[in-house]
């Protein structure tokens, strides 16, 4: 056969193959426009999962196997239930089935009615004799709505120095931060950027949304000094000597105008935990850290034990040698009794990190917050790190998440990242998926999910081909959403999905049913199948996060000044003419302005001075205060003025991303205790709680303020 070309489209025989195991065939960049995947592309995503469709014979017998399958097949491998009710694959199975199902909880039932929420297991009896079992996901059929509007903070962590952190920002920092915010501004949440634990080696990737484990936690966000083993310490000589040096890094930062480098800072914390980790624990102490080990069993021992091998043979394990590359050797289990102290030090480190976040949650909830500290969960992991290692076979082989080309990148995106199997994930009922959300809700009081819409589809890229070449694939949307919606009642936590840009119909229906909430972004809320005009308050969806901007985005006062479009340009990163950027950004702005002023939240309609664009800042979260949003979400460095945004999509080196600390208008960084004594933050801030003072004039008639 000879084999396609890249804009080959799929034959006939292909595209109902490809259908039958969730690989589209074609795209909707856009409601008047199809476009259809590369026979290449399909071809090579069939082979990522398990099927071989590399000639017309192989294509012929693949579909003649997987019809044959799902007619013989009595149940899928995952069966999902909401509520209380028969879940609908059960209702339809042949008269005189058996069923038998063993709880979670240990009851063995003969029905599947008025089950407990859990992930049980399944078996059924056809009369004709024909068994099949099945993981049965009953999960309730929606998350509660939150019983009060709030407002709170969005922050990336590690911008967020204080006198007391090593060079960036620490988990002393957002528990300091969250006791602080609530009861002194009202705040009911603190958002952060993914705290997962990061590939390591010199230079670190600084991107947070490219972890090494999603699992797991970086031990580079622990406040040395608030570990208990700190203060019995005895070498005081050589921990003095790594105070003075953190003092360094911190001043170079704040002081000296010095990016933040989070290899130096672990550096320090690294040499500094090896000698806690080396401080006997007390007995309650060992207790508590026997008993995590044992709780997170084989995940964290596999976790630390590609932490010591990276120590050795470095942080990607496609190029560690041949026996250590499978998790489950022979060679490996050898080489992890010869690193027994390195995987103890890696647990322990897991130990101490999870024990700190845990803490700064329970900060927030005790300061009178009722979210609490919000995290982030990035949509993949590093290829060559320890999930992609311990996880592999749930992992797709050369394969990539991305997005498809659009309006805004012709070229289309590949983020690098290894998807989830489908396949893998049903026939172990979503195990790792469950796994990595009950981490995550140990010490979250919602979650935040990146690009929620990856419960629905990826864009997967063939490793060696361009974005352009690439395939949507379909996951089990209901299962995903039926593990999520059951690890978050267990935890009593919210969960906020990312659904900007392009998002395919039906999507947010589905997550709004589940009481899954959304994310509103203030720029990009216009009347988009109407006139094109800022959408007014009342008409906005409650079910959401309400924010000005986010840390992929112009801060507000950048927004409001233009000055994001003069980055751009400097950088090189416009596509048109720099007099049309401007014109355009200062066109979107002014509407958004008039819209204020026209609802009496922008007294004079602004200017172009620090005061005025205090008072436009004001008014943008006035705005939000007025919308029926069940949260809204104060992006922390808009309280003192900042210009930079945290990351500029489209650069890598050109521009410092997740490298700034938080600074001022005229780009001095600002420290935690700044941040609390900021007259112009606690002003923002007033007008999100019943202390702001509406404007004076008429306004129009809204929900009950945050």
């Amino acid at each position: 056969m000879t084999a396609p070309r890249p804009a080959d489209p799929p034959s006939e025989e292909l595209s109902r193959l490809a259908d039958l195991h969730g690989v589209a065939t074609s795209y909707s960049p856009s409601p008047d426009r199809t476009v259809a995947a590369s026979a290449t592309a399909v071809t090579l995503t069939l082979a990522a999962l398990g099927v071989d469709a590399s000639t017309p014979g192989a294509v012929r017998a693949a579909l003649a196997a997987r019809e044959r399958e799902l007619g013989a097949r009595l149940l899928p491998p995952t069966v999902v239930g909401w509520g209380t009710g028969v879940p609908p694959v059960l209702a339809a199975l042949p008269r005189g089935t058996r069923l038998r199902v063993h709880t979670e909880q240990g009851e063995g039932r003969a029905s599947a009615e008025q089950l407990p929420p859990g992930v049980h297991h399944l078996t059924a009896t056809a009369p004709d004799g024909r068994t099949a079992t099945a993981h049965l996901v009953i999960a309730p059929t929606r998350l509660p709505t939150p019983a009060a509007r709030s407002h709170g903070l969005l922050v990336q962590l590690y911008s967020l120095l204080s006198r007391r952190s090593w060079g960036m920002g620490d988990l002393g920092d957002l528990a300091e931060l969250a006791g602080w915010a609530a009861r002194s501004l009202g705040a009911g949440f603190v958002q952060v950027n993914p705290l997962h634990a990061a590939v390591p080696g010199a230079p670190t990737d600084p991107s947070p949304y490219r972890p090494s484990s999603r699992r797991f936690p970086d031990p580079v966000h622990l406040r040395i000094e608030d570990v208990p083993e700190y203060a019995y310490l005895e070498d005081r000589e050589r921990l003095d000597a790594l105070l003075e040096r953190s003092g360094r890094l911190r001043a170079a930062v704040l002081e000296q105008g010095a990016l933040i480098d989070r290899d130096a800072v672990w550096e320090l914390k690294r040499e500094a935990l090896e000698l806690l980790c080396d401080v006997p624990l007390g007995p309650g102490r060992r207790a508590a850290y026997h008993a995590f080990l044992a709780e997170q069993g084989q995940a964290l021992e596999d976790h630390a034990t590609w932490c010591a091998l990276a120590e050795v043979h470095g942080p990607d394990w496609h190029r560690w040698p041949a026996g250590l590359r499978d998790p489950r050797s022979a060679d490996t289990a050898r080489a992890r009794a010869g690193l027994e102290d390195r995987v103890g030090f890696w647990s322990r480190l897991a130990w101490l990190t999870d024990t700190q976040l845990t803490d700064a949650q329970r900060a927030g909830r005790e300061a009178g917050m009722p979210v609490g500290v919000v995290h982030d969960l990035a949509v993949g992991v590093h290829p060559g790190g320890a999930d992609a290692w311990a996880q592999q076979e749930y992992f797709a082989a050369g394969m990539s998440v991305g997005a498809p080309p659009d309006a805004f990148n012709a070229r289309g995106q590949d983020w690098g990242l290894p998807p989830w199997r489908p396949d893998r994930l049903a026939a172990s009922g979503y195990a790792p998926f469950r796994e990595l959300l009950r981490a995550l809700f140990r010490y979250a009081g919602a979650v935040r999910i990146d690009h929620v819409m990856g419960l629905f589809r990826l864009w997967w890229v063939p490793q060696g081909h361009p974005p352009t070449e690439g395939t949507y694939v379909r996951y089990d949307a209901e299962a995903m959403l039926a593990v999520l919606v059951l690890e978050a009642s267990r935890a009593g936590a919210l969960v906020i999905g990312e659904d900007l840009g392009t998002v395919e119909p039906g999507v947010r229906e589905a997550l709004r049913e589940r009481g899954v909430l959304g994310t509103s972004v203030l720029w990009f809320e216009r009347d988009w199948e109407g006139d094109g005009r800022p959408l007014p308050p009342e008409s906005w969806r409650s079910d959401c996060l309400a924010t000005a901007t986010t840390h992929d985005l112009p801060s507000t006062a950048a927004r409001l000044t233009g000055e994001h479009v003069e980055l751009r340009d400097s950088l090189g990163l416009l596509t048109r003419p720099l007099p049309e950027e401007r014109a355009e950004a200062a066109a979107d702005t002014g509407e958004w302005l008039a819209l204020l002023t026209s609802l009496s939240l922008l007294p004079g309609g602004g200017g172009g001075d620090s005061a005025s664009e205090e008072a436009a800042i004001q008014a943008v979260h006035r705005f939000l205060r007025r919308t029926p949003a069940r949260l809204v979400g104060v992006w922390l460095p808009d309280g003192v003025g900042d210009r930079r945004p945290q990351n500029l999509p489209g650069t890598w080196d050109q521009y410092p991303n997740w490298r700034l600390p938080i600074a001022d208008a005229e780009g001095r960084p600002v420290t935690l205790e700044d941040l609390a004594a900021s007259p112009r933050l606690q002003a923002l801030m007033a007008v999100m709680s019943e202390r702001g003072q509406e404007p004076p004039g008429p306004a129009a008639p809204g929900p009950p303020g945050v």
